[in-house]
């Protein structure tokens, strides 16, 4: 008897919990999608009846479409718009829960340097407008990509992943996908150094002359520097007294250590065993 009695008790603790629930207008709740429709979308609110989100209320997004973007089973947060919209239905809206709950998911994803694709809307002067958890965004032109960008109209369309690196509630939701595309050119390059081989020899050309040595261009977008000890036998005063910009040069790769490549070009000019002395100095 008291088995079958605890059995009733579990069965009727939904019913209970909601008998004693009160939802207010302006409560933001959380419901189950159980039906999607091009007027409306109905939630499970675990309460004596359904919430309605009207497709207007959904999302600021303009182009947002309840029928691709959301499906049975999905958990959605809105705001209480009215208790009863005179058919016994609670009437929500998601748009205004989201311009609460938004913010803090999207700070934290700029924290944690998110990565994540969006679709560019529109053009607008210096830049574009986008949307990211249905808040209207923009990117700078500045910060589209790593290379310059003078007509943002040839953007409208693309999908582009982008960080946030900015999130302020008065003023604008700021995304660049520059800081994704430099990450990644970062990493590739990375990559490529890890792939070259110490004694390697090279050919590359002088881009840049310092007073502490040259660096040389050995393409692929990697750059290695020749320390002024490491550019001859002979001490010399200045590196310009032996390169110049432009030259072509040859030189054995030292080491690729964090990701900088080291070079000597006097290593090609003496024995192995004196170049491996050199570097250990």
């Amino acid at each position: 008897m008291a088995e079958n009695a605890t059995e009733s008790m579990k069965d009727y603790e939904k019913e209970l919990e909601r008998s004693f629930r009160t939802i207010n207008e302006g409560d933001i709740v959380s419901g189950t999608v159980i039906a999607v429709s091009e007027e409306d979308v109905t939630l499970d609110l675990n309460y004596y009846t359904q919430g309605i989100i009207k497709t207007e209320n959904l999302s600021n997004d303009p182009d947002f479409n309840p029928k691709e973007q959301l499906q049975i089973g999905d958990e959605i947060e809105a705001t209480v718009i009215k208790v009863d919209d005179g058919n016994g239905n609670i009437e929500l809206s998601k748009k205004e829960a989201n311009d609460v709950l938004a913010w803090d998911k999207l700070a934290e994803m700029m924290e944690n340097e998110t990565v994540v694709n969006v679709r560019i809307k529109e053009s607008v002067p210096s830049g574009v407008v986008t949307f990211l958890e249905g808040i209207r965004a923009f990117i700078p032109a500045s910060q589209l990509s790593t290379d310059y960008v003078e007509d943002t109209d040839k953007w409208i369309g693309k999908e582009v992943p982008v960080e946030v690196i900015n999130v302020d509630k008065k003023n604008k939701l700021v995304l660049s996908g520059k800081v994704v595309a430099r990450k990644q050119q970062e990493e590739e390059r990375n990559h490529r150094i890890a792939m070259l081989v110490p004694g390697t020899v090279v050919e590359g050309t002088v881009e840049s002359i310092m007073p502490y040595g040259a660096f040389i261009n050995l393409g692929n977008g990697i750059s290695g520097l020749v320390h002024i000890s490491q550019i001859c036998q002979k001490r010399i005063g200045s590196v310009h007294e032996v390169l110049k910009e432009g030259q072509k040069v040859k030189a054995k790769i030292i080491n690729t250590n964090d990701n900088r490549v080291s070079l000597s070009m006097k290593a090609l000019e003496q024995p192995e065993e004196a170049a491996e002395e050199t570097d250990a100095e």
